[in-house]
Parts: C-alpha cells; sequence; structure tokens
C-alpha cells in the first residue's frame, strides 16, 4: 500500500448516497453464461475493429463503446456530456460480471448511451491510462482499488467519481449502477461547479503524486535496515508476507536472496514462503503454473486466472532457489511452470500469451478443482482414494458446490513422486474440459520478463529447450513489435498502435542482456545496448533524473508519471536502472551507471520508510552498493574447457554479476569493452573482477566456482 494518499471529501450532496467504498458482505450471484459471442444479441459496436481481447469482449454490447481515443473525447465535448471511462482487462472475473450484470442490461445501456460517452480501456494495453485514474479511484476510496475500475471525468478528462464494482440495483442500503447514473447525470447538471472543483482538485493531485523525494546519495546502510522492513511483516506460520488477500511476493524474496546475508530469518522466510506457494491451492498441482493471488492466508484458495508476468517471476525465484541452495523440489517447480509455458501459453509464432481466465462454464475454477467421485473416475478407487488423500480433495470440499482445490497439506517427497502418473492422467481428463478463455496477446514488457528467465533457467538447469525458446520470442519481438526503430506496445494478429512504454523497453532490454549471457550472441548484447540507449533518450527527465513511464512524444494526458513503486510487475523505473547499471559494467560508460546512480537516489527516502513497497528498486539499489562481479570467459566455443568454464559461469548462484564472452569475433572488443584485453589466444580461461581489482585468470570450474563464492 502507497503511503500518503489523498482522501478527497465528496462535495457533491447529490451523490451522497453513492459512495463508492469497498463492498462488503456477499458477492452477487453469478449469473448463467451469457450467449455465445457467436451469436450476439447486438450489432458490433466500435469495439469490434479493435485488437485487445478485453475490448473485443465488449464488442456486442448494448453499450455504444468508444475505444480510448480523441474522438470519444470530442464528442463529449461537443455534446457537453460526462465520460463514463471503464478499465479492465480479459482474464478479470468481476470484469466479467459487471459485463454479465450491467453492460449488457439494456436499460443501464440506454442510460449511458443518452447521458455519458462511454469509454473502455485494456488496462494491460494502455497502462499509462491505467495507471492515472486507478490513482484517482484509490485517492476517493481510502487507498483501495482494483478492477473493473469505473471512472466518471470531464469532457477534458479530470476525474470527479470513481469506485470500482458495482451491482446492478440497489440492495442492502447501496445504489445499483442505474441509480449512480442517474444521480451522476443530475449532478452534471444541478452542480457543475461542484464537479470541476471536484475533478480540478484530483487533477492537482494526480500531478503531484510520484514526484521525488531530491536528489540525494544511497549508502549500505539502507539495504540491511530495508530487508528487517520487510522481514517484520514475515507471515511464520503460513509464509509470505502480510495478511490475505496473498499476493506472490517475488520482488521480495528477490532481494532477501541478495541481501539476507547470513540472516537465517531471511533464508526462512524464502524458503517457508516458496515452499508454502508451491504446496497451496494457488499452484497448479496437475499442470503446473500459479495462479494471480490466493484469498485466504494459507495460499489455500486461489484467484484461478494465470497471468504471463507471474509465471515469469515465480519461476526465477525458485530457479534462482535452487542456484543458491540446490533445493530440488524448488527446482522441480520451476521447471514445472516454464513446461506449463512452453505447453499452453506460447503462440505458434515464439513469443508468449498473456493470460488465462479464471471463469469457465460461467463459473469461477470450475476447470480447475475436483470431486472425490471424479478423481475416482479416472484413477479408480485405490489409486484415486490415496490421491485425495494426499491433494487435501474431500466430499465437504474446499471450495464451492462441495469441489476441493487440490493442494498439499502435508508434503512427503516420496508420496508425491508416487502419484505422478496418477497427476498426468488427471491432467489428460482436465483437457477434456471447457477451459478458461486465453488472452493471446502478445506484449512486449511480459515477454521480456519470461524471456530472461528461460534464458537464466536454461542455464542453470543445462536446459537447451528454455534457452532456444527465450532466443526464439526475442527475435519475433525484435523483428514484430518494432515499427520505425520504435518498439510497439505488443501484437496480436499484427503490431500494436500503441507506442511501447519504460516497461517495454526496460523489460525486453534485461531480458536480452540475459540472452547474451546465455548463449553468448553478441547479436542480444547489441540490441539490448541499443535499447537502453533509446529508452534513455525517450524517456530520461534529463534535468532531475529517473524515468517518465511514457515518452515525451506520447499522448498528452492529465499527468506524467514517474513512478518507483512495484506492483504485480516490478516498476520501470527500478528495472530500466538495472538495465544501465549492467550497460555501464560491461562497457565501462559512466553514464549509464551515473543515470541509475541519480534515479535511485531521488527515491531514497521512500526506500527507507516504504521497504515493502519498491523492493525491486532496493535490489537495483543492492547493486549499485555491493557492485557487480565481472565474470568474462575466454575460448573458442566447442573447446570442451571453454565449454565447461561457461556452463559453470551461467549456473553459479552469483547475485550480482556480468558475464561476457571473449571468442575472438571480429570487433567483439569494440563491441563489448568488457572484453579487451582477454583474447582466446591463451586457451579457455575465466577472468573474474570486482571493484576495479582483477584476480588471476582460472582454467578450471573448481577454481572459478572458488572466485564466485
Amino acid at each position: 500500500m502507497r503511503s500518503g494518499r489523498l482522501l478527497i471529501v465528496g462535495i457533491l450532496p447529490i451523490l451522497a448516497a453513492c459512495d463508492p467504498a469497498p463492498r462488503t458482505g456477499p458477492a452477487p450471484s453469478r449469473d448463467p453464461e451469457p450467449p455465445s459471442r457467436e451469436t450476439p444479441l447486438h450489432p458490433a459496436n466500435r469495439l469490434s475493429r479493435e485488437k485487445s481481447p478485453y475490448l473485443l469482449q465488449h464488442a456486442h454490447n448494448p453499450v455504444d463503446w468508444y475505444p480510448w481515443g480523441e474522438e470519444a473525447f470530442a464528442r463529449a465535448r461537443a455534446e457537453d456530456k460526462p465520460v463514463f471511462l471503464s478499465v479492465g482487462y480479459s482474464t478479470c472475473h468481476w470484469c466479467h460480471v459487471m459485463e454479465r450484470e450491467s453492460f449488457e442490461n439494456e436499460a443501464i445501456a440506454k442510460i449511458l448511451n443518452e447521458r455519458f460517452v462511454a469509454i473502455k480501456v485494456d488496462r494491460e494495453e494502455r497502462p499509462d491510462v491505467d495507471e492515472i485514474y486507478m490513482e484517482a479511484v484509490q485517492a476517493l476510496n481510502h487507498g483501495s482499488g482494483g478492477w473493473p475500475m469505473s471512472v466518471f471525468l470531464t469532457p477534458e478528462g479530470k476525474p470527479f467519481y470513481a469506485g470500482t464494482y458495482f451491482p446492478p440495483e440497489d440492495g442492502r442500503g447501496r445504489p445499483g449502477f442505474g441509480t449512480l447514473l442517474l444521480a451522476l447525470s443530475e449532478a452534471w447538471t444541478k452542480d457543475r461547479a461542484g464537479i470541476e472543483k471536484q475533478g480540478q482538485a484530483l487533477t492537482d493531485y494526480l500531478s503531484s503524486v510520484g514526484k521525488p523525494d531530491g536528489p540525494t546519495t544511497v549508502d549500505a546502510a539502507l539495504l540491511p535496515a530495508a530487508a528487517s522492513q520487510i522481514l517484520r511483516r514475515f507471515d511464520g506460520t503460513n509464509g509470505g508476507f502480510g495478511s490475505a488477500p496473498k499476493f506472490p511476493p517475488t520482488m521480495m524474496l528477490a532481494f532477501l536472496m541478495r541481501e539476507g546475508g547470513d540472516d537465517p530469518k531471511a533464508a526462512e522466510a524464502v524458503r517457508r514462503t516458496l515452499d508454502a506457494m508451491a504446496r497451496g491451492g494457488i499452484y497448479d498441482q496437475i499442470g503446473g503454473g500459479f495462479a494471480r493471488y490466493s484469498t485466504d492466508e494459507r495460499w489455500l484458495v486461489p484467484h484461478f486466472e494465470k497471468m504471463l508476468y507471474d509465471n515469469a517471476q515465480l519461476a526465477r525465484n525458485y530457479t534462482e532457489s535452487f542456484a543458491a541452495t540446490g533445493n530440488r523440489y524448488h527446482a522441480r517447480i520451476a521447471r514445472e511452470v516454464l513446461d506449463y509455458v512452453l505447453r499452453e501459453m506460447t503462440a505458434p509464432e515464439g513469443a508468449f500469451w498473456s493470460a488465462t481466465d479464471a471463469d469457465s462454464e460461467g463459473e469461477e475454477g470450475k476447470f480447475f478443482v475436483w470431486k472425490p467421485g471424479e478423481v475416482e473416475a479416472v484413477l479408480g478407487k485405490d489409486e484415486g482414494a490415496a490421491f485425495c488423500a494426499y491433494y487435501g480433495v474431500t466430499a465437504e470440499g474446499n471450495f464451492e458446490h462441495g469441489s476441493s482445490v487440490l493442494h498439499v497439506p502435508v508434503w512427503d517427497e516420496a508420496r508425491e513422486e508416487a502419484l505422478k502418473a496418477a497427476r498426468q492422467k488427471l491432467y489428460a481428463a482436465r483437457a477434456k474440459r471447457i477451459p478458461p478463455h486465453l488472452d493471446d496477446k502478445i506484449l512486449v514488457s511480459w515477454n521480456g520478463l519470461m524471456i530472461g528467465e528461460l534464458a537464466y533457467a536454461g542455464s542453470v538447469f543445462d536446459e537447451p529447450r528454455y534457452r532456444d525458446a527465450a532466443v526464439r520470442a526475442a527475435r519475433f519481438l525484435l523483428k514484430e513489435c518494432r515499427v520505425d526503430g520504435r518498439l510497439r506496445r505488443g501484437w496480436r494478429g499484427g503490431v500494436m498502435s500503441v507506442k511501447g512504454f519504460l516497461d517495454d523497453y526496460a523489460f525486453l532490454a534485461a531480458g536480452l542482456l540475459d540472452v547474451y549471457e546465455a548463449t553468448g550472441d553478441l547479436e542480444f548484447w547489441r540490441e539490448a545496448r541499443a535499447l537502453s540507449e533509446e529508452m534513455v533518450r525517450l524517456f530520461e527527465d534529463p534535468v532531475q533524473g529517473a524515468f517518465w513511464s511514457t515518452a515525451g512524444d506520447h499522448e498528452k494526458l492529465i499527468a506524467r508519471r514517474k513512478d518507483p513503486y512495484d506492483g504485480a510487475i516490478p516498476s520501470g523505473i527500478s528495472v530500466a536502472c538495472g538495465v544501465l547499471l549492467r550497460v555501464a559494467a560491461m562497457t565501462g560508460d559512466a553514464a549509464p551507471r551515473a543515470g541509475a546512480e541519480k534515479a535511485i537516489g531521488l527515491f531514497r527516502d521512500r526506500l527507507e520508510q516504504a521497504a515493502p513497497a519498491q523492493p525491486e528498486l532496493l535490489r537495483q539499489a543492492s547493486f549499485l552498493v555491493r557492485g557487480p562481479r565481472e565474470i568474462v570467459i575466454s575460448g573458442h566455443p566447442g573447446d570442451p574447457a571453454y565449454e565447461r568454464l561457461a556452463a559453470t559461469a551461467r549456473a553459479t548462484w552469483t547475485p550480482h554479476r556480468v558475464l561476457a564472452f571473449a571468442n575472438g569475433a571480429p570487433g567483439e572488443e569494440a563491441i563489448l569493452p568488457l572484453l579487451e584485453g582477454r583474447s582466446p589466444a591463451g586457451g579457455a580461461r575465466a577472468f573474474v573482477c570486482r571493484e576495479m581489482t582483477c584476480a588471476a585468470p582460472v582454467t578450471t570450474p573448481e577454481e572459478l566456482r572458488a572466485l564466485l563464492k
């Protein structure tokens, strides 16, 4: 949770009964599955021309939707109407509920069409719009927010009222969405001055949010204090941090693995959290892959959607844990996650799809849950009983309708191995069910995360399939997701029109650096460095420092943001700093390091005060303060001695490192200055330097491991 939220007191008396505070009480009942999209009830609207799966889900609503753009706001100005902005994403359960209840409702659609201009936005396609207006939702709702996001704007885009999910009808003393629309329309007519005052106050606040604290320096004292602050939130009973709902704390774990040092509590927090998630219902016990979050503190009942970015980051956590500790169970989980991604989330073109839904057949989780009879029908009575006993499938169930979410109450490695064939049989049986919706758009930033993990895991596990998948996806993005040299946000049946954001450049550059380290192919180093330079040109604030989330030539919105806080994915600023620090170490160029150091320093006070909110920036601060190990493997590919050294360097746990390969390629020293003076003519050797001090070159894996510890 971010500190310092503004709470604007409602100034519109007519809306007093329509306070969009977080819902309490039971969730609304689920309606039956809506009619098939192949036989829509309503003619296609403007959204039918879009690429986003989320917008296409609303292409046959009776609501007269516009995509985000000047056309919608021009109409609002011309007709003097407020704008209703609805933001969500295609695998969002409550977005589906609100669509069925309200946006397919003829009466509600009539009010929207007559009194508002309605805009629909895919938050994953337009994170810039989502971030700005989510800040408004949280400002008006005591820091709470979520999706679907419902925001009411002036024709100039200024928010004056906001919430999340609204039920269609009045109930439990609260107004329904139709009542809210009528009240807001009346306020627009009768209290325009109040609305404009509220909108301006919120806009002024949004312009101030995220401004850096001021230039300062980062020192080593910050890091153990930040680790202690994070560890104070550790749940020693269930693993993880904080209370329910629990989200995978991927970036906290990555930071603690680097800054926990010899603190046994840090090591215990990492191990117990990774174990608890892998044994909980948040993990797909028969198909691999993690769900978005757990609704309880025990990691038992998940919200069943699976996101590419979660699985990329979690696979990295488990891979790093194996590299650091040799934990074979964590290696197995990492492999299962990556195999799931290659099997179920990989496009024919080689890049990776975005997500799968929580719902199927109109019910959340139906695809994933089991009853004892269903298990025994596949496995037989005896094997079925053994499976149910181990994975917590009971007659009472732990989910809806007497179904059970598979989990491991008491882990036993031998029993789990004995049930491997049973898991495979149930996976095959489950494949015959109606699967959740697949969001098949390809986002550059999320793909960058997965590319980096596949490249790293390919080295740690000596698994060419993973490395090859990373290379293929990287080449697809570099070829298909650039127009006139500029990255686009993504691809779906063709490149998206939206230009890339900071996270697209930073995440892809980081992934390409990982691919270079996994392959030694200078193509990926050149592309990563070029992207880093373009990233600085487009996004860096040359006056104050740090990075804007949008480029200077981006569409002008009501605010331009610098956001160091991590969400489900790392802050773009944090990853950009990591890229620049790695590039600086590999080139000796002081400018990238200076840019990263300045950016991190601008947010030092926040790092000190709110460490759990920005662990990725703390990880880059650790890289900055501790300094990297610079590793060069010199020799000729194919030479067994060289390959052994390269494999050792790639697989050995080295928290802060850059890794390069001197193979004698023409001009390689000019392309990558770290290679200077490390000619392969002297045979296979490993060079390790740190803080401008180099050890004598070594020639055996054992000597290299000793230098890297």
